[in-house]
């Protein structure tokens, strides 16, 4: 295993006003480490299991039991010292990381480091998505003054498929793994700055398809304008990316901690494919897409795995093209 960069820390120059900070700390967090005279800077190499990889007072206090031991528990940063120096030549440009960028960062790594990923890929035939989408944007645009895409469709697919595999909506909490009884989905956005963000629809398995697409729209929209409340970025089980909106046709998601699953779906494109009829088989043009499931593998198996993404797209590919919206 390669050598992690110590953090040396400098007792005169100790911050406690968390101004420097990359991550949110609650107050009492906050005030266990000025008491234990804490720095932030150091703070920030504690591993959080709490929501969205935040530090809580149970880490704090195992972490201070530990350094008493003279043990270390460093946290993997995903914007320390890279072993091997970065190489700058005459006319590169040096862009600073932003503070959302070093978040974003820190916990790709994070992820990474506390689970195992494995992905498991499925192609699904969406030619009926695609044709009663088509038939139905447009009454719904005028009816409700909205854009309806794939994403709700897809949405909707993966909350009947985590009905019948409940077992992808949970959560690990050391040797215990805690079932979700809410199905509160995550959906991927990607903001103008470049930067990611996860809004989360709570209780999604309540909406129906129309009430999804408005829960959609608005979510996205108000996470472009910088205008989500706080309450409305945590809370996530389970969460989806659309890679295919950036003409991508599969991609290979990091989970969001401390979720076990993310499904990304890839662009839709039109293939020739083989297809059965009353007269045998033949030839047609049909729209097909990949989904990508990536997955905790300390508490998910491939049949799991494989059987959440395989189930997703049985529910596109038999999707009811005669339904209302």
């Amino acid at each position: 295993m390669p050598n992690q960069p110590i953090v040396q820390m400098d007792l005169a120059l100790k911050q406690t006003d968390f101004k420097s900070a990359t991550r949110f700390y609650s107050p009492l967090v906050k005030n266990i480490a000025k008491e234990e005279n804490i720095a932030v800077a150091e703070l920030e190499t504690i591993g959080g299991t709490g929501a969205e990889g935040r530090v809580t007072k149970k880490d704090l206090l195992s972490y201070l039991q530990n350094r008493t031991m003279g043990q270390s528990v460093p946290r993997t940063s995903g914007v320390s010292a890279p072993l091997v120096p970065a190489s700058i030549s005459s006319g590169d440009e040096i862009i600073q990381m932003d503070r959302m960028r070093k978040m974003i960062a820190e916990r790709m790594v994070d992820s990474k480091r506390i689970a195992p990923h494995v992905t498991s890929f499925v192609e699904a035939d969406v030619t009926d998505v695609v044709f009663w989408r088509n038939k139905m944007k447009g009454e719904f645009q005028k009816r409700e003054g909205d854009s309806l895409t794939f994403t709700p469709i897809f949405i909707e697919a993966l909350i009947l498929a985590i009905k019948d595999f409940p077992m992808i909506n949970i959560q690990v909490d050391g040797d215990r793994i805690i079932r979700k009884k809410d199905i509160n989905i995550g959906m991927a956005v990607a903001l103008p700055s470049g930067n990611l963000i996860v809004p989360v629809i709570k209780n999604a398995d309540q909406y129906n398809i129309t009430g999804l697409a408005k829960a959609v729209n608005d979510l996205a929209k108000r996470a472009r304008e910088n205008k989500l409340k706080p309450d409305e970025l945590t809370g996530g089980t389970f969460t989806i990316s659309n890679v295919g909106s950036f003409g991508n046709v599969m991609g290979t998601p990091i989970i969001v901690q401390p979720q076990v699953g993310i499904i990304a779906v890839g662009a839709i494109q039109k293939k020739p494919a083989v297809i059965e009829t009353p007269y045998g088989d033949a030839i047609a043009i049909r729209h097909k897409m990949f989904l990508s499931h990536s997955y905790d593998h300390r508490v998910v198996d491939g049949s799991l795995g494989g059987s959440v993404v395989r189930r997703v797209a049985d529910y596109l590919e038999k999707f009811d093209v005669t339904r209302s919206i």
